[in-house]
């Protein structure tokens, strides 16, 4: 959970427990109370895709806590080193060092994802260090598309400039969409693509070389999560139904209009799918500037056969 997330809990007399390990390493979606109060589901007690990587993912991590506990390092310290490793990755990008750079997020991210463990083990929890925590990472998401806008100018590529700098625009207004609606409601964790989600997309795009194919994924469903925490906002202010989950159009509301949790059967139909257009779509057809000329996914299966 993020310390954001725990601070807001803490605050309001919430028990602060460690939420279920999530499919994507980084913050939890908040309690199952928070969930029936804003409309969405809570996440059902089975075992799925994104909830068993997020198991395996623990162990590890577990351990990243132990020790930054026994050695007393600061909370606000383990949010600044992910964030200045960050930094890091966004140079690799922006010298088309794409492997390195995902080495170097995945280092920054086990930071990102510890600072608020440690916090709560710790007794360190603060507003102070929740403001300071979802500052920082802003810093840390600019970067990142920052060193991309960076390569592609320097390859010539003004369209994928505007396509980096527009997912930029509405990755940023995700978040800020959800911080000014919760200055009017309790909560607007509605949508699908959260910064976890940008996240672990990045990494997957660099170390796979499908930036072009991430960059469009971020930017649509972006461009849907803005959406949709406007529209619930305009439903809970003016005591509004949320759109039905029944039938063919409640499936599509389900699927547009997202409320469900992750680690849920529908949480995993979406990352597949994600995933499948990512690693099948030819790069050709995105015009890719990083991969050009190399063949899908599915175009590498069927050469070989």
């Amino acid at each position: 959970m993020s310390r954001a997330g725990q601070q807001t809990r803490a605050t309001r007399g919430e028990s602060a427990q460690f939420d279920p390990p999530q499919g994507v390493p980084s913050a939890g979606r908040g309690t199952q109370a928070n969930d029936a109060a804003r409309g969405g589901r809570a996440a059902p007690h089975r075992t799925t895709l994104t909830g068993a990587i997020g198991t395996i993912c623990m162990f590890p991590l577990r351990a990243v806590i132990r020790v930054s506990v026994a050695l007393g390092i600061s909370p606000n310290t383990l949010t600044l080193i992910g964030v200045l490793i960050n930094c890091t990755a966004a140079l690799g990008l922006a010298i088309n060092q794409f492997v390195l750079s995902g080495l170097i997020m995945i280092c920054a991210n086990i930071f990102d994802f510890i600072d608020g463990k440690v916090a709560f083990i710790t007794g360190k929890q603060s507003q102070f260090g929740a403001f300071w925590d979802s500052t920082l990472v802003r810093f840390s998401d600019l970067a990142l598309f920052t060193g991309l806008i960076w390569l592609y100018a320097r390859l010539g590529r003004n369209d994928y400039v505007l396509i980096t700098t527009l997912t930029l625009i509405f990755s940023i207004m995700t978040s800020y969409a959800r911080a000014r609606a919760e200055c009017l409601i309790e909560k607007c964790k509605v949508g699908f693509m959260e910064r976890p989600e940008r996240i672990v997309l990045f990494m997957i795009g660099a170390f796979t070389n499908r930036m072009a194919a991430v960059l469009w994924v971020i930017l649509v469903l972006s461009i849907l999560s803005v959406a949709n925490r406007i529209q619930y906002t305009y439903l809970i202010l003016n005591n509004k139904p949320m759109p039905s989950t029944s039938g063919l159009r409640g499936a599509f509301n389900r699927a547009f209009f997202w409320r469900d949790e992750r680690t849920t059967v529908p949480y995993d139909l979406w990352v597949i799918a994600i995933l499948a257009f990512v690693w099948l779509t030819p790069p050709a057809w995105l015009n890719d500037p990083t991969a050009a000329g190399q063949p899908g996914l599915l175009q590498w299966i069927l050469s070989k056969i």
